[in-house]
């Protein structure tokens, strides 16, 4: 019988130590502790001397709270540690519609900005038009990386398969801005005589029919939107698809989050299948939450026999504990108790070892778990550390 693969493994410090490395990318399934790996390697990259920005895709304020944070926004806000940090570290919620927002004031003179951003079918399009959220995080990461702020951004992605949906923002947005509607829509606003009187019995019953449809005065503020738009559509893609090459450069580093469960790890496979698909830069999994052996000789099965030795055994009359239980039963219990453990860090184990059979080259990093839920920057400390220590991984 083959011996179970050795993970090679995942060296979090290096890769946090790397001044190369400007982008990384924490993504996984939801329920795996995906925003507290983020906003822990953030941290620890900030008190190792990196000047940090943590994004959050994910609407939840577990990193706000985490970070000692009332809440956040689309501005980076401050963390501060009551523990020293050689750089700094900063956290942020991507604001889709704010977002959105900004880039229309960037980019169109003043009046026309004003004209798109009260226009009713554009605060529609920018609150909750699908691919949207996904398109801005693109948007939102690209400015970061543009002002040279910070030398290291942490994106937090949405906890489900839709955190890898921004790889597919430039191709869904070119797809959009080259679509029939948008062309009819803007063809009454494009010169050319002859391209207006073709078009213009068709565009005259399309519209018919969409007016009965949608009604008259939405047609009219999509056709007023896209007609003050239409000289941003090439911008948007440029910025899209640059933000998509940058993902895929060496300064960019995708982290795979799970536990060891089966499903988050066939998850986890999902997540590194389509990135290396994408030719994006794979770091690694980090698996979260790893119960690890006790360091006793004591077998899960011998301490189930103990017990049971115990339980069956005749307590002399007298002996009980006035306060509790009898102590017979109170040692069994803790055997039993170290028992589970024990059954539960081999199942783990065995769960981990199909990832890495499926996934050899992947390197691997493990998070103990916790004897609490982390909600404070003393706990994310605690997962950094975790996360740098060799204890977990033998």
């Amino acid at each position: 019988m083959n011996p179970p693969p050795v993970p090679v493994r995942l060296e979090t410090d290096a890769l946090i130590d790397d001044r190369r490395t400007r982008i990384i990318v924490c993504c996984g399934s939801g329920g795996v502790g995906k925003t507290t790996a983020a906003a822990a390697i953030g941290l620890r990259a900030a008190e190792r001397g990196r000047h940090v920005v943590v994004l959050t895709v994910d609407p939840a304020r577990r990193l706000a709270q985490s970070m000692g944070l009332t809440h956040l926004d689309n501005i980076p806000r401050p963390v501060d540690a009551d523990f020293p940090l050689s750089g700094s570290l900063h956290a942020m919620m991507l604001d889709m519609k704010r977002t959105f927002d900004e880039i229309v004031e960037a980019h169109a003179d003043p009046d026309r900005a004003t004209q798109i951003l009260a226009n009713p079918f554009y605060q529609s399009l920018s609150s909750s038009f699908a691919g949207t959220q996904e398109y801005m995080a693109m948007e939102k990461l690209g400015q970061l990386h543009h002002t040279d702020e910070w030398d290291l951004i942490v994106v937090d992605t949405p906890p489900s398969r839709s955190a890898l949906d921004f790889l597919d923002a430039p191709q869904r947005l070119g797809r959009f801005l080259d679509g029939r509607l948008i062309r009819l829509l803007t063809a009454p606003a494009k010169p050319g005589r002859a391209y207006l009187k073709m078009l213009n019995a068709g565009f005259s019953l399309v519209t018919g029919t969409l007016t009965k449809v949608i009604g008259a005065q939405v047609l009219k503020d999509m056709q007023t939107f896209v007609t003050a738009f239409d000289t941003m559509f090439g911008g948007f893609r440029e910025r899209a698809e640059s933000t998509y090459r940058l993902l895929q450069t060496p300064g960019t580093a995708f982290l795979v989050v799970a536990a060891p469960e089966p499903d988050a790890l066939r998850e986890a496979s999902y997540f590194v299948e389509r990135l290396e698909g994408e030719r994006m830069p794979l770091a690694g999994l980090i698996l979260n939450r790893v119960h690890v052996p006790a360091a006793t000789r004591l077998s899960a099965a011998r301490s189930i026999a103990a017990a049971e030795t115990l339980e069956n055994h005749e307590i002399p009359e007298g002996t009980e504990d006035s306060a509790g239980p009898p102590r017979y039963a109170l040692a069994a219990g803790v055997l039993r108790l170290h028992a589970e453990r024990m059954q539960l860090a081999v199942r783990e184990r065995r769960v981990a070892e199909h990832f890495t059979a499926a996934h050899p080259t992947v390197p691997v990093a493990e998070v103990a778990a916790q004897p609490e839920d982390v909600h404070d920057l003393k706990g994310l400390r605690a997962i950094g550390l975790s996360l740098a220590s060799r204890a977990a991984h033998g």
